[in-house]
């Protein structure tokens, strides 16, 4: 049995070693080759949580074995169940938050209708500026035209009224 968990222990080692150091090198290589081992769509089939698991129960094999005076059995259940425990804990406390976190900068234009912008560009009440617009946890310069016909110089604060071509259309806006 010790063998076994020397094999796990160095396996989900060496494989660590290798993602760590060659990791993108053989993602690229590799490309979709392996898309049928996918388990993208299983987050507690990660990677990290299974081979953590492999390793920690190499690990721990070990350890109980040269540790306790406990039968292959039980030192095997034991490793087992510490394995599973670490491994949930593993997907809980990270790959899971992980996961959840992942932001998009993305947005749609139609958002950005009653936001607040910042001209860049002056605003002709006939013609095209730029104006800034803070936007999640970035900010996007859009071309912009006025809504109500009147001239805004730089600096001004102003509200996106409409999308309309493409261009963003703002009026000013009175601050209290």
């Amino acid at each position: 049995m010790q063998s076994i968990y020397w094999g796990c222990l160095f396996g989900g080692a060496l494989f660590a070693l290798v993602t760590i150091i060659f990791g993108d090198v053989l993602g690229d290589v590799l490309g979709g080759l392996l898309d049928f081992l996918s388990f993208d769509h299983l987050d507690f089939l990660s990677p990290m949580v299974l081979v953590g698991g492999i390793t920690v129960f190499g690990g721990a094999g070990i350890m109980l074995e040269r540790l306790t005076s406990l039968d292959v059995v039980p030192v095997a259940l034991f490793s087992l169940l510490i394995a599973l425990v670490l491994s949930a804990l593993v997907y809980f406390v990270y790959v899971k938050p992980m996961k959840n976190a992942e932001n998009s900068s993305g947005y749609s234009m139609s958002e950005l209708v009653g936001k607040i912008a910042t001209v860049i560009v002056p605003v002709p009440g006939q013609g095209y500026g730029e104006v800034l617009i803070k936007v999640g946890a970035g900010n996007t310069n859009q071309i912009a035209a006025s809504y109500d016909g009147e001239d805004y110089r730089s600096g001004t604060r102003v509200i996106v009224a409409e999308i309309r071509d493409g261009a963003v259309l703002v009026f000013g806006y009175q601050e209290d």
